[in-house]
């Protein structure tokens, strides 16, 4: 990466250095590699270390650049390509997707919203799945499953009452009901710190907050939020309606 004294430009310094960084990324380093820290990178290229900053956390949001925990800020890998919608009638991460691993099913009150959506009391008690997603030996996605009891009433014969025993039991029993359809949102949202370390990521990196409200019965059987890593998932809508995550067969800045 050769040295270049930022002139004045018409467009903010930082998304200029974010354009002459991304143009070193793609010519100078490989993919794993480790950049040079905050100082030096300022020092070469004759700007504030907050200004330097405001260039990488742009990349870092477009995948470009992973910061990791203990090691630095590196060359990020080409987004993974996994689907995060499956067709109107059927429900996502079916009990027999390996790509979904249960690791924990609690008993707890929703936030307000997701109580809200599932139209059940504040200080209602329900079923709450912990999965994470994994592409390729990668971890990408962290989801929480809520779920009224009312959607998954012959619990009784499930021994184990947490564990990923206990959310297999809670899931073979909601996937009995008969899907009705599903809506989806998403956005934009940072790292908690438990997603954080399931998904390798530094707390308040930026993350895909996808929102899934599953019906059944007439009404809402439950909610799923699931949390992407933003720098290894694309997410694209087909004519279908539903929500991929697309494979980025070419390194491009947004």
């Amino acid at each position: 990466m050769g040295t270049t004294q930022l002139e004045t430009v018409q467009e903010p310094k930082y998304w200029h250095l974010r354009t002459v960084l991304s143009e070193a990324l793609d010519s100078d380093f490989a993919v794993g590699e480790i950049l040079p820290n905050e100082r030096d990178l300022a020092a070469r290229f004759g700007v504030a270390r907050a200004t330097l900053r405001q260039a990488l956390e742009q990349l870092e949001l477009e995948g470009r650049l992973q910061r990791r925990r203990g090691v630095g800020t590196t060359v990020a890998p080409p987004r993974v390509g996994v689907a995060v919608s499956t067709a109107q009638q059927e429900w996502t991460g079916a009990v027999a997707d390996e790509a979904w691993q249960p690791v924990e099913c609690t008993r707890g009150t929703a936030p307000a919203a997701v109580a809200a959506a599932l139209d059940v009391a504040a200080d209602e008690v329900v079923h709450v799945i912990r999965r994470i997603r994994v592409t390729h030996g990668q971890p990408v996605a962290a989801e929480l499953l809520y779920v009224p009891s009312a959607s998954v009433p012959d619990l009784s014969a499930i021994e184990a009452s947490t564990g990923p025993a206990r959310a297999r039991g809670v899931l073979r029993e909601l996937h009995r009901l008969g899907l009705e359809g599903q809506d989806r949102s998403v956005e934009l949202g940072s790292a908690s710190a438990d997603d954080s370390k399931e998904l390798d990521r530094l707390p308040g990196a930026p993350v895909l907050v996808v929102t899934t409200r599953y019906f059944a019965a007439g009404g809402t059987a439950a909610v799923s939020v699931a949390t992407y890593r933003a720098d290894t998932c694309r997410l694209t809508f087909g004519d279908s309606g539903a929500l991929e995550i697309s494979h980025d067969q070419e390194r491009q800045a947004s």
